[in-house]
């Protein structure tokens, strides 16, 4: 089992730990559902230390880039982030990642913490070109400060004026006394916020500065059981639930993330779904009878028929309602559709709603 940088401060704040993707993870501190609604009205902070991170650099790493991954690149400048994923050769997803371009022939990908090794070898397999893939996640500590006040807070520590980095740019200075962070308008919350890059030297001293800089605004340690239900409410896939191997981004309105303007692996397969539609959708929906949603759940049109499964689930602390995502069948994939999902072997209703719930 391996452990972050901070594994040691979460056990002696009390968190609540688990495996999770071969770490030992903090789920909780304070409750989920109080973590949860203090990133969504002030600050929390995550330990996202987990992750994985890989330098592509070399006169080729656009052209590797362009080929193993399904957004186009070639749109990135110095400074960008973008979201895509690594589509394999069966029509499925291998991951899905972060692209930041740190230079001309340099980038930095960010992938998910169980699929480090899977996403190394796949990407390795595919290196046609001249290109060179370090792996730094060993050395690489991740803390994600999301929340309206987080800006706010982090700004206390940098010199960097945060406010003129955009969404999904970063920009590379001081911070907490330390040289040379990546300071990005990224999260997984759908709240704002900033994810820090730091060695892994640093990564508890950060942590404490951070922790420090945020007292006055309230801000709470946060675990990864929050981090599930604040991705939840804004439809944002989690691997392993809602994409994996065997679902291809298009059935997974991934569609905005799938360019066709250049080629990548399995580029016609992914082509063809979108021409001809794909027969099953990624859709939200929430709970109208009473019940909450768990993966694998089946979900059933109004006559009982098996109709797709639940993906992910969970009683949103925000809304206050159960809500979920899961795979239907297209032709009942339309907001407002009334479905049923199967829960203890006993139907309960539900209806299709748009994505994000919040």
């Amino acid at each position: 089992m391996k452990t972050t940088p901070l594994t040691s401060i979460h056990e002696s704040l009390g968190a609540k730990m688990a495996p999770f993707a071969g770490y030992l993870m903090p789920i909780s501190y304070s409750g989920i559902n109080e973590e949860h609604r203090r990133v969504r009205e002030s600050a929390g902070m995550f330990d996202v230390s987990h992750m994985g991170e890989f330098i592509i650099e070399g006169p080729g790493a656009l052209d590797l880039i362009q080929w193993v991954t399904t957004n186009d690149a070639s749109k990135l400048t110095t400074g960008k982030v973008q979201y895509s994923c690594l589509p394999n050769e069966n029509g499925g997803i291998v991951d899905d990642l972060l692209v930041y371009m740190l230079g001309p022939d340099r980038y930095m990908l960010v992938v998910n913490a169980s699929n480090i090794e899977k996403d190394r070898n796949w990407i390795l397999s595919q290196n046609k070109f001249d290109a060179t893939l370090t792996d730094i996640s060993d050395d690489t500590a991740l803390l994600a400060v999301q929340g309206p006040k987080a800006l706010s807070i982090l700004q206390k520590l940098t010199s960097v004026d945060l406010e003129a980095i955009p969404y999904y740019n970063f920009a590379i200075g001081q911070f907490a006394g330390f040289n040379d962070i990546i300071l990005s308008n990224t999260g997984y919350t759908g709240a704002g916020g900033f994810e820090i890059y730091v060695p892994n030297t640093h990564a508890a001293a950060c942590w404490s500065a951070i922790m420090e800089a945020g007292e006055a605004e309230g801000i709470l340690p946060c675990g990864l059981g929050a981090r599930d239900t604040l991705r939840l409410e804004k439809g944002f896939c989690l691997y392993g639930n809602d994409i994996n191997d065997n679902t291809s981004p298009i059935e997974a309105g991934l569609g905005w993330i799938t360019r066709f303007s250049k080629a990548f692996v399995n580029h016609e397969y992914h082509r063809a779904l979108k021409e001809n539609g794909p027969a099953k959708k990624l859709c939200g929906f929430e709970m109208t009878g009473r019940g909450i949603p768990r993966q694998h759940y089946r979900i059933l049109a109004a006559d009982g028929t098996p109709v797709g499964e639940v993906t992910s689930g969970t009683q949103s602390p925000s809304l206050n309602r159960a809500i979920g995502m899961g795979y239907i069948s297209a032709e009942l994939s339309h907001p407002g559709q009334e479905i049923m999902i199967e829960i203890r072997n006993q139907p309960v209703a539900a209806r299709v709603v748009k994505l994000p719930f919040l």
